[in-house]
């Protein structure tokens, strides 16, 4: 350097500063690259994790609207089946009481209210036993007393066939009504191969 010009020296400073200029310029550009870069991968992650949350809400809030609509659809079609279940019960039911009416029209029946008079006696032993008919069966009424050894009742009402039998003095009614019967049955059926009983 010794040996240089004032221009020459000039030039060499010149050509020293605009490289360190540039150098630090290169440095600083550098680092806010790295700056910007990791701001915008801040901005991504960001971005993404409300994406997310979007999401999520959304599928949050899909999920309550399926089940929502899943469970309204469920109560519609338990609804369905139910009244569709009551009507069978019915026509099964309705069915059954004219079996048990056509049963009433043969000889057969005449044959079961004897045996449930000997069953009543023979529960009733020495006791006071009262039998009743519904009115339907009055016609029967003097038969079933020869059989029975005793009077046989005929009630107001139509059991719809059967036979009440009272032991007053142990408060027990034996009650094979039709009516009662099927009652019982109607009230303990389910669809489910079950019958229920209390």
């Amino acid at each position: 350097m010794i040996g240089l010009t004032t221009e020459e020296k000039l030039q060499h400073f010149y050509d020293v500063s605009v490289a360190n200029a540039k150098e630090e310029a290169e440095q600083a550009v550098k680092e806010y690259e790295q700056v910007l870069e990791a701001s915008l991968e801040e901005h991504r992650q960001a971005q993404k994790r409300q994406m997310e949350m979007e999401l999520q809400a959304e599928s949050e809030n899909a999920k309550r609207q399926v089940n929502k609509a899943l469970s309204a659809e469920q109560l519609r079609i338990r609804r369905r089946l139910s009244r569709t279940q009551e009507q069978l019960k019915e026509k099964l039911f309705a069915r059954v009481s004219e079996k048990m009416e056509a049963f009433r029209r043969t000889p057969e029946y005449v044959s079961y209210l004897e045996r449930k008079i000997q069953s009543a006696r023979a529960f009733a032993g020495a006791d006071e036993l009262t039998l009743t008919i519904g009115a339907g069966d009055a016609g029967l009424a003097e038969r079933l007393s020869q059989a029975a050894g005793r009077p046989v009742q005929v009630a107001a009402e139509d059991f719809g066939g059967g036979l009440r039998a009272v032991i007053p003095s142990k408060n027990i009614l034996m009650d094979s009504a039709f009516h009662s019967l099927i009652q019982g049955e109607r009230e303990a059926f389910t669809f489910d191969g079950r019958i229920l009983h209390g």
